[in-house]
């Protein structure tokens, strides 16, 4: 079993390391490591098109190796499949990120991303987030303890392995901070973010630069999410899919006259 392990907060990360290390203790998986070299969160599903990407091969303190590119998560693991591995890894394991990715904010995430090109790609794909130790949710904190993250992150992967999900399902595993309360199967909770336009700077050209995110949101607190779950210090594995379609949306635009607009554009609907 090979496993591709990536994330966003680059090569150098501890939550990276932390997980390398836990996974390296699952019997007869091999984990190759290809990574950010610098900090990507917040790139989302970004790619890289318009130029070449560097690659470079790098020795971690244990005498093995993984590559560290200046590309995006999501070209991680487009590398991984593509051959820089010499095989196709069969799981992706993106983390442990530096801070939660929870409910709304995982359209965001680099380290989510890395995870949902997986299972773009017919790839069974694991998240795995540490809630800050301060901050709130983990957008202000900066201090972190990866062991039980590591350790929750094993687990689910040896079960995974032994027992896979449906093709194109993803688990976003979040970890609290301080004391672990128990664990939960939840779904997706809805963030209320509390940004704000605030000039910061203004030249003599009239240039002015703003800031517009970076305040701590809060949550709707519905039993069940992951958002509330970690907020009472449980770990929250959310299975995820890609299917964005509105299957009730479909239905409901079924009466919509396609031939009459196609008419109008002198085209016939289908």
């Amino acid at each position: 079993m090979i496993v591709l392990l990536t994330n966003d907060d680059g090569i150098g990360a501890a939550g990276l390391h932390a997980l390398r290390r836990a996974l390296l203790r699952l019997d007869g998986v091999e984990v190759r490591v290809i990574a950010p070299h610098t900090n990507r969160s917040g790139t989302a599903r970004s790619i890289t098109t318009r130029s070449p990407i560097w690659v470079e091969e790098i020795e971690f303190d244990d005498g093995s190796t993984g590559f560290a590119t200046e590309g995006t998560p999501v070209d991680c693991v487009r590398f991984a499949d593509l051959g820089l591995l010499g095989e196709r890894p069969d799981l992706i394991v993106s983390g442990i990120n530096h801070g939660s990715n929870l409910g709304d904010d995982i359209t965001y995430s680099g380290t989510v991303a890395a995870a949902f090109e997986g299972i773009v790609l017919g790839l069974p794909a694991v998240a795995v987030s540490q809630q800050a130790g301060v901050g709130g949710m983990g957008y202000a904190g900066r201090e972190f303890d990866f062991t039980v993250s590591a350790s929750i992150a094993r687990e689910v992967v040896g079960k995974l392995i032994a027992e896979p999900l449906p093709a194109g399902t993803l688990v976003n595993i979040n970890c609290p901070a301080g004391e672990l309360r128990g664990i939960e199967l939840t779904s997706l909770g809805k963030r209320l973010y509390d940004d704000e336009l605030k000039l910061v700077e203004q030249d003599p050209d009239g240039r002015r630069r703003y800031k517009i995110y970076g305040f701590e949101p809060s949550f709707e607190d519905e039993q069940g999410t992951d958002l509330a779950a970690v907020a009472r210090g449980r770990a929250a594995i959310t299975p995820i899919h890609f299917d964005l379609t509105d299957r009730e949306g479909l239905e409901r635009l079924e009466n919509w006259d396609l031939d009459a607009i196609a008419g109008e554009l002198d085209v016939t609907a289908s």
